[in-house]
């Protein structure tokens, strides 16, 4: 089989188109300071981190989602982004990021926790006994997550392994406050306060706070 030739004019034009090429990319990577996407993202989330510190949560979100464009499975920028939802009582959007976050590391703690919080608040308690189950066997000597998914099970009737659940909170901690009413854990209204004597619900921060 005879194959296509490249007429002499296209072969002598090839280096060009890729030097042309090559010069455009320059340009674009000058353009932003030379950094790549991955150097991007990291610098608007350290940036929303600082923001979000220094209670800036207007600039931290702008941040946030500037972090996103570069790097969309960023599972801290959502997670954050979930938090900063969920201590302003929108809870379907902290649902939502809280969702992208563990879609990016099903194995992410903090969302995991608080995920659980929103999912209790609304009386799903089968996902949310799900999210605690996942929580303590990624982090079996917390003692809130033990304690949460305890009270829950003694609410949905599984009072046997409750107890247990919360048995091991108490030994884990024997500071923690056991509320004596089985109620299910629910959203805390103040996501960075520290526990009070109903059980640990409060929301975790990020661990880059």
């Amino acid at each position: 089989m005879i194959r296509a030739q490249t007429p002499p004019a296209a072969r002598s034009a090839r280096p060009l188109a890729g030097l042309a090429v090559a010069l455009a990319l320059a340009v674009a990577v000058a353009g932003c300071g030379g950094k790549s996407e991955p150097q991007l993202a990291n610098d608007a989330l350290n940036a929303g981190i600082a923001a979000y510190t220094a209670g800036n949560i207007e600039e931290a979100k702008k941040q946030y989602n500037e972090c996103l464009k570069h790097d969309p499975t960023n599972k801290v920028c959502h997670y954050d982004l979930g938090l900063i939802a969920q201590t302003a009582g929108d809870t379907t959007t902290a649902e939502n990021e809280y969702r992208l976050s563990l879609s990016a590391d099903p194995n992410y703690t903090p969302a995991l926790f608080n995920l659980a919080i929103l999912r209790a608040g609304i009386n799903d308690s089968t996902e949310a006994i799900a999210l605690y189950r996942r929580y303590v066997a990624i982090l079996p000597n917390d003692a809130g997550g033990h304690l949460n998914l305890g009270i829950l099970l003694i609410a949905t009737g599984d009072k046997a392994n409750g107890e247990k659940e919360i048995a091991t909170a108490i030994q884990l901690d024997p500071n923690i406050s056991v509320p004596q009413s089985s109620a299910p854990p629910v959203q805390s209204a103040a996501p960075s306060a520290a526990p009070s004597d109903t059980p640990r619900v409060t929301p975790k921060l990020s661990p880059s706070t």
